[in-house]
């Protein structure tokens, strides 16, 4: 007699199916309850592959691409969709590289072929055949070992050094047709899956794979090139090709060899250089350019760079005056509401943007200022002794969320203005195949910052993590083309050193932690990275931002 198992959805149905049943078959019960075709199960709140079964009595759940797990893994495997396609139409030589996450897609380069639109409609094509061919997502456990030595066979020699790092006696690969490939996610059940889409040219270099993201599950935006950004990546990435960087390989071999100290010199010099430019061109055009404006996303690193550009621009003869957008809050009372009923200080409504303008507008005029102090204890604006007058030689410098949106400083002349976008835009990838992204960066330091500085455990900024998202979208991104210049704050070799801060922290999610599924795919990030001591991280870096020893916050 078969042995039946009861599992538990949501705590709203309960059913029965018996031992061993795929998981892709029980979630055929609940797609009622989904938008979007399930991509994977969530047992007990571990994410498992829908080709996985059961065995024992669960509390069940499902994802799809509208969640943030969900769309995660559409796009692992849109990627190695698109690799298989390549493989089809050139052949095993054609090598793909995967480089980074660029407006809700992913760059990618076929080295030593010449991409045009025409080979672009191929690959879209050669893709589109796969996803009606149906072909299944095969999760293999395999040796670490054997997986080097297939590996190495195929001439996949970033595989083979990225494994060489990993302590596992045992890995997961993935197959489709006769193509197999490491991650360290879930993969969607088949190829029918990845239905929606676009392959957009970029250059004969590269092209960009858009898909649905979590904001816009239903379908894929056009794409929008960020010419500025994207160059900023490119510049990035050629600079870690000259040092040898490309990989976590890469790095480890470095770190293993006890030769980081000089690859932590050069990524601090490079990321220096940036600011110095800046305020040489600032200096230049000092007789126009009063107001210094920075914004970026979460955890970017904008109050230090803020501050060393202070420094570089006190070299030049020049009296900068930072000023804080969060001193002209609004009174509590009248800070606006988000659509939960929670206050909103994301909000631009949340700044008193009239004041703002008026008094930034008389300093330009040379007229004495008393600027405000906002009293986060009491939800008010305070008025002490915090005079200020610009000389000929002195300047603005404004850093914030909002420091980009023009409503901010719309009274203020865009001659008197210099907009500057600051992101951690990280070139570093784990293999050919999965690159970092830049907001799993700056998770990790925020992560540091909130336990270091703010005594959050890594749950609590996690469930923080969509918020931030959201607000990043509405407040930050649609602004980042309308700036002077844009800094990369990403350090080549800083997942190594966050990794000794933040794995401690991740490990403490617990496995009931609606946080847990995520924590563990961070730690299978880190997993493919060597620890670096911090030691060697000179006190003015913006990582000390983050991991604490800052000469800035003494």
């Amino acid at each position: 007699m078969t042995k039946n198992i009861k599992v538990n959805f949501r705590d709203l149905v309960t059913m029965e199916f018996p031992v061993d049943t795929t998981l892709k078959e029980i979630s055929k019960n609940f797609q009622n309850y989904f938008e979007f075709p399930i991509l994977a199960a969530k047992i007990d709140n571990d994410i498992m592959d829908l080709q996985d079964k059961i065995s024992r009595k669960c509390d069940i759940d499902f994802v799809d691409r509208s969640s943030l797990v969900g769309n995660h893994i559409y796009r692992k495997s849109l990627q190695f969709m698109l690799i298989l396609a390549i493989k089809r139409l050139f052949g095993e030589e054609a090598r793909v590289l995967i480089q980074y996450s660029v407006s809700k897609g992913f760059y990618c380069e076929v080295p030593n072929f010449k991409i045009t639109k025409s080979t672009l409609k191929q690959i879209e094509a050669e893709m589109n055949k796969i996803v009606s061919e149906d072909l299944t997502f095969t999760k293999i456990s395999a040796s670490r070992l054997d997986s080097i030595k297939y590996f190495k066979k195929k001439n996949w020699i970033d595989k083979v050094k990225v494994l060489k790092y990993i302590s596992n006696t045992y890995i997961n690969l993935y197959r489709i047709d006769d193509v197999y490939d490491y991650y360290y996610s879930e993969m969607v059940p088949s190829t029918k899956y990845l239905d929606c889409f676009s392959l957009n040219y970029i250059s004969d270099d590269g092209f960009v794979v858009c898909y649905p993201d979590i904001f816009n599950p239903e379908c894929t935006l056009p794409y929008n090139h960020h010419k500025m950004l994207f160059n900023k990546y490119l510049d990035y990435t050629r600079w870690g090709s000259t040092i040898k960087i490309s990989n976590a390989a890469d790095l480890n071999e470095v770190v293993s060899l006890g030769k980081y100290s000089e690859l932590i010199r050069l990524s601090e010099a490079y990321y220096n250089s940036q600011i110095s430019k800046i305020a040489d061109k600032i200096a230049e055009n000092s007789k126009n350019v009063k107001v210094v404006l920075i914004a970026g996303p979460s955890s970017s690193g904008k109050t230090t760079t803020a501050k060393k550009l202070e420094i570089y621009l006190r070299s030049h003869g020049l009296v900068p005056h930072p000023i804080s957008i969060d001193d002209y809050f609004v009174n509590r009372e009248n800070t606006p509401r988000d659509e939960n009923g929670e206050l909103d200080f994301e909000s631009i409504d949340a700044i008193d943007v009239d004041l703002f303008n008026k008094q930034i507008l008389s300093l330009l005029e040379g007229e004495r200022v008393l600027l405000p102090q906002y009293n986060f204890v009491l939800g008010k604006r305070e008025y002490k002794d915090n005079w200020l007058q610009l000389g000929e030689s002195d300047i603005i410098i404004i850093e914030g969320l909002h420091a980009l949106n023009d409503i901010l400083t719309m009274s203020i002349d865009d001659k008197n203005k210099f907009k500057i976008y600051i992101s951690p835009l990280t070139q570093l990838n784990i293999d050919n195949h999965n690159y970092i992204r830049t907001t799993d960066t700056r998770k990790l330091r925020r992560i540091v910052r909130d336990n270091k500085f703010r005594g959050h455990n890594a749950s609590e900024t996690l469930k923080m993590w969509g918020k931030i998202k959201k607000g990043e979208e509405k407040y930050i991104f649609p602004y980042q083309d309308n700036v002077d210049e844009i800094i990369n704050s990403a350090l080549v070799y800083e997942i190594g050193i966050l990794k000794t801060y933040v794995e401690p922290l991740l490990f403490s999610v617990s496995e009931d932690d609606p946080m847990y599924h995520e924590a563990l795919r961070l730690i299978n990030f880190l997993r493919n990275f060597l620890p670096i001591p911090s030691e060697d991280v000179p006190g003015d870096s913006i990582l000390r931002e983050f991991i604490g020893g800052s000469d800035f916050y003494k």
